[in-house]
């Protein structure tokens, strides 16, 4: 853009906060956001700010230098730092208490930016106190940016690297007392300004979050004291409540990284149990803000000792700090079931740890505790006496439901199963037992009784019973969860089929209901299928009816999916002859609704809900496709042959029909799949035409789903040498409309899905027929685009190219073939230096840390081929990087580039060389 004007920048903010016509506004906008991306925008940022023209144009100026500084600062040349430096110290100089916050943020983060960023600017900290502390005006905007530094240091935008990020926190580690100090004067002198003593504990909370005090020394500390101060003042406000609750949070948290408090510890686990009365006051005065404050509180306070608490609790007693369970156990039984649900990492946590250890008798320390838990969280379960019908989807309590049945499941081995059935049995056996108190036990039971043993006979015969004698008034709650019930006991009634047909008949019975009682059913029957394959063999017939009247149950589509699959499974299971017939008729009611759909003669469908929708139809045969699995030996017919080769036509119709529509054509494919998995070689009657179809689609419509549908067809046709050539015409056929998708300009980042089926394919070729694929000129232009594509910060796309590469390079070991040897050393020869250039680029600018295992992968292959081409590459890379940073910080040193390519080359593993690219990309970030 032409350079413009402060005038114009003015106007174009005045466009946008005040004219009413929209398309001037987005106009505006876009102008607006193209300056801030200009180098001429930090000029004018500056401008705007000495102008104070109004509000608008100064909270855009300070955004712009903020977002300048944060994301663009390699723009400005060194020599600029130290005059920016001063402008900015001179614009925080006029903030006042009227100064709108918004600003204050954002000049604040603008100055916190660049004093991380620029190296040469000395003692940050220390400037700003010695400029601005004598002066109270100035103290809303010291704090503020005291508070921002140690808040940045991890930002990602900044990108310090490991080496500069050290550097300022031993350079803050320093002046922590200086702040402390300044903070513990603005405390007594801020005439109980609640904004500023609210600031004021933020910032001492910032500069404790990144371990700057010495914990030993601030044990007596007056910011400490005034924070339980203010957790044991009823009278306290809300905002800066929830200050003194983080100081708090922060200091536990510190202590449990760094245990050297000499006492701290203590104090704070001994103040925090004191502020039990103030809890209760809380509840009392249902403030619910400042209860769901102390029960963070407390659940961070057992949090910071669980380590020693589970590790000391080994002994015939239990560690002390197991005191600050009751707390929490409190906080559980609070009113409101939002405050249980802050605790509940907690106990994941802890269940976790206890499991890890599998010590009976150091379980047998905490089993009081989660029995108490399990009490308050079935009272919390408990719907309104007046509810009827179902708790709806998208009800927060819903949710909280979901949560606890969660929490239980990960909690429940602690206190044993069986033992938490036969509680909540007897709260059902209790004389004039609410419906509500009933249903909350019976979801209890659901959430533990796919763990009950199948052989239990004392119990669950009772709990079956009592199920399927329901009186027909119940309310409808009971009978859906007590159905749930059935559905998780599927093991139980698999070792005790004398049950079954009055279950199956109980639930044939709820399929017919409404009001949701019938996808609970579908479920449920789903589940018993699944567990019960040998003895649902016999009431095949009853399944085959259930699916004839499927659309007549008022079933949702997931569950009426799950009920096919159910009953697919039992199909795989009978003899060749029945199981054709079977499957035949049942993928013939979707087969019939899809043709009528393909061919316009849709009469009837349309008028029942989505019915008209092709996907609802696909979506049913591919359940059948994908679970009838029967056992087949290698010489014989598979069964479902027949039945697939029958469809194909309505399905090739059907991708002909849908192949505008993504979405539609994701779930066809996704049918095919199946139904090519299910049979294997045994589709070849359909190969050539699929394959022909797919090719003339892909070409005129880029559906990154069939290049995946061709990495199936790859890895179960391509070890037939009858099938190689005309794979290899279509991956040929396949690559240039991709490669014109992907080469243009972001068109790797905008199509993550293509990159990912593509190279699932190409990896595939290679691993099913590699003499083809390498021996073709198609590889050539397939790894350049695996180079380009090396960057790419999508999980799936990437770790597919990677995959790719590994592939390739195995062939280069010395178990392979001298010929695909080679053929492999001579492509490394070629590219590989560019293929660890891009490699190591993307694991230090580009890549997410959990995506680099999968990077180390490729570097362990090259390992194997030839570790000296290892070294040399590596070393070649390392050298291309840049070895300071816009701020003018030195990002790496010699040593450390040393020592990163000596653990690259000498490293056995990948997890080694994980840990070394992770270590190398952290001097970068």
């Amino acid at each position: 853009m032409d350079p413009p004007t402060a005038e114009a920048v003015l106007q174009s903010v005045f466009t946008l906060y005040n004219n009413p016509n929209k398309q001037e506004k987005e106009t505006a906008s876009k102008w607006l956001e193209e300056f801030q991306k200009s180098i001429h925008s930090w000029e004018i940022a500056d401008q705007l700010l000495q102008r104070k023209h109004d509000l608008n144009s100064c909270t855009f100026a300070a955004q712009t230098m903020r977002n300048k500084i944060q994301n663009s600062f390699h723009e400005l040349p060194e020599a600029a730092h130290e005059s920016l430096r001063q402008s900015l110290l001179e614009h925080i100089s006029h903030i006042t208490l009227e100064t709108k916050p918004v600003i204050v943020t954002q000049l604040s983060l603008a100055l916190a930016d660049l004093a991380l960023l620029m190296s040469s600017w000395r003692k940050p900290v220390v400037t700003l106190l010695e400029r601005f502390s004598n002066n109270p005006n100035m103290m809303y905007a010291v704090i503020e940016l005291l508070t921002l530094i140690p808040e940045e240091i991890n930002s990602r935008y900044l990108r310090l690297g490991a080496n500069r990020r050290k550097d300022v926190l031993t350079e803050l580690e320093t002046d922590s007392n200086l702040v402390g100090e300044y903070l513990l004067m603005c405390l007594m002198n801020c005439n109980d300004n609640e904004l500023l003593q609210m600031k004021i504990l933020k910032c001492f909370t910032s500069w404790v979050n990144i371990n700057a005090f010495n914990l030993s020394l601030i044990g007596d500390n007056l910011i400490i004291a005034y924070s339980f101060q203010l957790l044991t003042n009823i009278n306290t406000k809300s905002e800066i409540h929830d200050a003194a609750t983080d100081c708090l949070c922060g200091l536990l948290q510190c202590l449990e990284m760094n245990n050297n408090g000499d006492g701290l510890d203590v104090k704070l686990f001994n103040g925090i149990l004191s502020l039990d009365e103030a809890y209760n006051t809380s509840v009392a005065q249902e403030d619910l803000d400042k209860s769901m404050n102390l029960c963070r509180l407390f659940t961070v306070l057992v949090e910071s000792n669980l380590t020693r608490m589970v590790a000391g609790s080994e002994a015939a007693a239990p560690h002390y700090s197991i005191k600050a369970l009751e707390l929490v156990l409190i906080c559980v039984g609070h009113y409101d079931f939002e405050v249980a649900e802050i605790t509940f990492n907690m106990w994941y946590r802890l269940s976790e740890d206890l499991y890890q250890r599998n010590n009976e008798a150091l379980t047998a320390h905490f089993k009081p505790y989660v029995e108490r838990l399990i009490a308050a969280l079935y009272k919390h379960c408990q719907m309104e006496a007046d509810h009827e019908g179902l708790i709806e989807e998208g009800d927060t309590f819903k949710d909280f439901r979901f949560k606890v049945s969660e929490i239980i499941k990960d909690v429940i081995f602690i206190v044993s199963s069986i033992s938490c059935f036969k509680q909540m049995f007897l709260i059902l056996q209790t004389p004039n037992v609410t419906w509500e108190s009933s249903e909350a036990a019976l979801f209890i039971m659901e959430n533990v009784a796919r763990n009950i043993l199948p052989e239990e006979s004392e119990v669950v015969p009772k709990v079956v019973e009592a199920i399927l004698n329901l009186p027909s008034n119940c309310h409808i709650a009971i009978r859906y969860t007590s159905i749930n019930i059935l559905g998780e006991l599927c093991d139980w009634i698999d070792n005790n089929p004398e049950t079954l047909e009055p279950i199956l008949n109980f639930l044939l019975c709820a399929l017919q209901q409404k009001n949701g009682l019938a996808t609970a059913a579908a479920n449920a029957l789903q589940s018993i299928c699944s567990a019960c394959k040998k003895h649902m063999l016999g009431h095949i017939s009853g399944l085959m009816e259930i699916a004839r009247c499927l659309d007549g149950f008022e079933i949702q589509t997931e569950s009426a999916i799950g009920l096919l699959k159910g009953i697919s499974i039992i199909i795989g299971r009978l003899p060749p002859e029945q199981l054709t017939a079977a499957m035949q008729e049942l993928c013939g009611f979707q087969v019939r609704a899809l043709g009528q759909l393909t061919s316009g003669e849709d009469d009837g469908l349309t008028l029942k809900r989505d019915r008209h929708d092709p996907v609802f139809w696909v979506d049913r045969l591919a359940s059948i496709y994908r679970h009838v699995n029967p056992e087949v030996s290698a010489n014989d017919v598979n069964p479902c042959v027949f039945v697939i080769v029958s469809n194909w036509s309505i399905l090739s119709r059907a991708m002909e029909c849908y192949k505008n529509d993504p979405k539609t054509m994701e779930r066809i494919v996704r049918c095919i799949r199946y139904a090519i998995r299910c049979v294997g070689k045994q589709a070849m009657p359909i190969l050539e035409s699929l394959v022909k179809q797919i090719i003339t689609i892909y070409s005129g419509h880029n559906h990154s789903c069939l290049l995946y549908l061709g990495s199936i067809l790859v890895d179960e046709f391509a070890c037939q040498p009858s099938c190689i050539e005309g794979l290899l015409s279509m991956l040929q056929a396949f690559i240039e409309p991709t490669f014109q998708v992907l080469q243009v300009e972001n068109g790797l980042k905008d199509h993550p899905d293509m990159v990912d089926d593509f190279f699932r394919l190409v990896a595939r070729f290679i691993q099913r027929s590699p003499f083809q694929l390498l021996q073709s000129p198609l590889v050539t232009p397939i790894i350049q685009c695996g180079l380009l594509a090396c960057t790419l910060d999508h999980r799936d796309a990437n770790l597919s190219v990677m995959r790719f590469f590994c592939s390739l390079l195995s062939y280069g070991r010395h178990d392979r073939a001298n010929e695909l040897r080679s053929i492999v050393h001579s492509i490394l020869m070629q590219h590989g230096e560019s293929l660890i250039m891009n490699l190591l680029y993307a694991s230090v600018f580009c890549l997410h840390s959990y995506m680099l295992s999968d990077v180390a992968d490729v570097f362990v292959e090259i390992k194997h081929l030839s570790p000296h081409q290892l070294e040399g590459y590596v070393q070649k890379a390392v050298d291309a990087l840049p070895k300071k940073n816009s701020g003018g910080s030195i990002t790496v040193t010699n040593e450390q580039m040393i020592e990163f390519v000596e653990n690259i080359v000498k490293s056995e593993t990948p997890r080694a060389v994980t840990q070394a690219l992770q270590d190398f990309a952290r001097l970068y970030r």
